[in-house]
């Protein structure tokens, strides 16, 4: 079994990872600290192709699969996390679900703009009472026969690339219905931005990922076309199950990136930081600190490395995705701390990439499924 990358994802991770410390690494830090979205990196995210990785070229996409996406993803998050998980949801929670289960009308509505990075779509799921919960969702759409519209009612929490000037669409979980059983028939429904009784909040005030876009959305009877439904009445629960199981491979590369991210800073700072008339590196105490962080994102790397084989192999993944997620999480979380305490009282300063780094790796924990949820996955996989 060979880890490494071919040439064409060599060259992609070499593009992406220059990108990174050339374009992103002098500018990002102003924005996250004045809460400021990065349309000019977007921009040339967009430019790169790096929001139609794994599309067909068809849709103006770039031909490429998931795990080029999961490359690009891990070195936007070496230098910064925000950028990052614009990508990510950009590609796995916008536009991938039209991808999946659109129709031929959607996709060729949708795709080609989403794909091409000028406008990004978000999916709305969480709700303010209802988190892991997917069948606490409260949010219900209601089909009007007399003018074969949806008429939307409930809130969203939490929406990534929900507000953003280029943001053309949020994909909404409702519940459309009873099903025999008495649980909640669950559908999925595109609502475009500007609809009337689409409200978006203003921008959440965020530990991390502090440029990046995250709203709370209101539905208040929203209309929009019955032909809005992504795929089939009632399978929105099914559809999301898929999503995030992919979109966990994805999160997992990203919390590799910041792994990496912690040891590229520390290694640089431990070689030029004296103290006591030497660099703080030739201590065998920093040294063993930063090894431990090496190793936590080389296993972490090779986690997301398997999880995605099997997924693009057509196997079943979703115990090694919840695995890949938790580890990789955890090594980010582990990692961000380890720099913080190499860095010292720089560390500990917003403006160091560290200081980012720390603020950043908690929500790694959390979203797109939480460790807990991670853990319960991995234990049903195994048959308990």
């Amino acid at each position: 079994m060979d880890f490494r990358l071919d040439a064409d994802l060599a060259e992609l991770r070499d593009n992406v990872r220059r990108f990174a410390r050339e374009q992103m690494a002098p500018v990002i830090a102003e924005h996250y600290e004045n809460k400021t979205f990065p349309y000019d990196l977007v921009r040339q995210m967009g430019a790169m192709g790096l929001f139609g990785l794994p599309f067909p070229e068809q849709f103006g996409g770039m031909g490429g699969d998931y795990f080029a996406l999961c490359i690009a993803l891990e070195e936007l998050a070496r230098v910064d996390s925000s950028v990052a998980i614009t990508l990510e949801a950009a590609v796995s929670l916008g536009a991938m679900p039209i991808f999946r289960f659109g129709t031929d009308a959607q996709r060729k509505q949708w795709l080609p703009q989403l794909t091409s990075g000028e406008a990004l779509g978000a999916f709305g799921l969480t709700e303010p009472g209802s988190g892991s919960d997917a069948a606490g969702i409260k949010t219900r759409a209601v089909l009007d026969e007399s003018t074969n519209e949806w008429v939307i009612n409930g809130s969203k929490a939490f929406i990534t690339n929900s507000g953003t000037d280029i943001t053309v669409l949020v994909t909404v979980m409702a519940v459309t219905g009873t099903n025999p059983d008495g649980s909640h028939e669950l559908s999925t429904i595109i609502v475009p931005s500007g609809t009337p009784g689409f409200t978006v909040a203003p921008g959440y005030s965020k530990v991390g990922w502090c440029a990046s876009d995250t709203h709370e959305l209101a539905f208040d009877d929203v209309r929009v076309p019955a032909d809005n439904l992504l795929g089939e009445r009632g399978r929105g629960f099914a559809q999301f199950l898929r999503i995030l199981d992919e979109g966990r491979i994805a999160i997992a590369a990203l919390s590799v990136g910041l792994a990496q991210g912690c040891v590229d800073e520390s290694v640089a700072y431990a070689k030029q930081r004296t103290a006591f008339g030497r660099p703080i590196g030739d201590n065998q105490a920093v040294q063993f600190l930063i090894a431990d962080m090496d190793l936590r994102a080389h296993v972490a790397r090779l986690g997301y490395y398997d999880a995605a084989a099997r997924m693009l192999a057509g196997e079943d993944f979703k115990r090694y995705a919840a695995i890949a997620k938790l580890n990789a999480s955890n090594a980010a979380m582990e990692n961000s701390r380890y720099a913080t305490q190499v860095h010292g009282g720089y560390g500990f300063m917003n403006e160091s990439a560290v200081g980012r780094f720390y603020r950043d790796a908690k929500i790694l924990e959390v979203g797109e499924g939480t460790s807990e949820v991670q853990r319960m996955l991995i234990a049903r996989g195994l048959g308990l």
